[in-house]
């Protein structure tokens, strides 16, 4: 038979997690208990966007090097543990998709299960040998680049969204709404019942 003061004693632990969680301030991470942050992970997908500006059109030979892997690069991250979706036009990448007036800005979105599945795709695979040649292909950018966000399970970002996260990264830093690989936030309920999901446009590729 439980213990009743030991039920007790575990109800109270909880109810005063919940509110140390509740009092941090809204920039400022949150550290959920194993249990907790594995059933949230289920509800919840990690998105990203990156953007940058090409040094030249893509069929130039300033650009082969990036244009001949991306095949290679984007079936890798399609059988890639963790991978749920990615932005792509009917020739297989985004490379189409210029939501900005400067044409020469390219933009790359994708889903993932959690943050450690993308993190590795990107740091811990071939991807990272075109992360080390950026340079050769994309000018040096003045302001973020890449901003991350947490979703509901199931939901597509689309690219007006995508650029609403890069621009509040912009003019905030990083909070639950967007934030980056070196301050990351766990997904929280209470923020994601907060947002009204129907002032994004639709994802144009679905």
């Amino acid at each position: 038979m439980s213990d009743p003061t030991l039920s007790m004693q575990a109800l109270l632990d909880v109810r005063l997690a919940a509110t140390f969680q509740l009092a941090r301030a809204p920039n400022e991470p949150r550290r959920l208990d194993f249990g907790l942050r594995k059933t949230l992970m289920k509800r919840y997908h990690i998105a990203q966007v990156n953007i940058g500006r090409i040094k030249g059109p893509l069929d130039s030979t300033t650009m082969h090097g990036f244009v001949s892997r991306l095949d290679e690069i984007n079936a890798l991250a399609d059988r890639s543990p963790g991978f749920v979706w990615r932005l792509q036009s009917d020739e297989g990448n985004a490379t189409y998709f210029r939501p900005y007036d400067d044409d020469r800005i390219l933009l790359n979105m994708s889903v993932w299960e959690s943050v450690e599945a993308l993190k590795h795709y990107v740091y811990h695979t071939v991807h990272a040998d075109l992360l080390r040649h950026r340079h050769e292909w994309f000018e040096r950018f003045d302001r973020n680049y890449i901003a991350l966000w947490w979703i509901p399970a199931g939901h597509l970002p689309g690219i007006d969204e995508a650029k609403k996260r890069l621009s509040h990264l912009e003019a905030h830093g990083p909070t639950q709404f967007a934030f980056t690989f070196k301050k990351t936030f766990e997904p929280d309920e209470e923020f994601q019942a907060g947002i009204d999901w129907s002032s994004f446009r639709p994802c144009p590729a679905v």
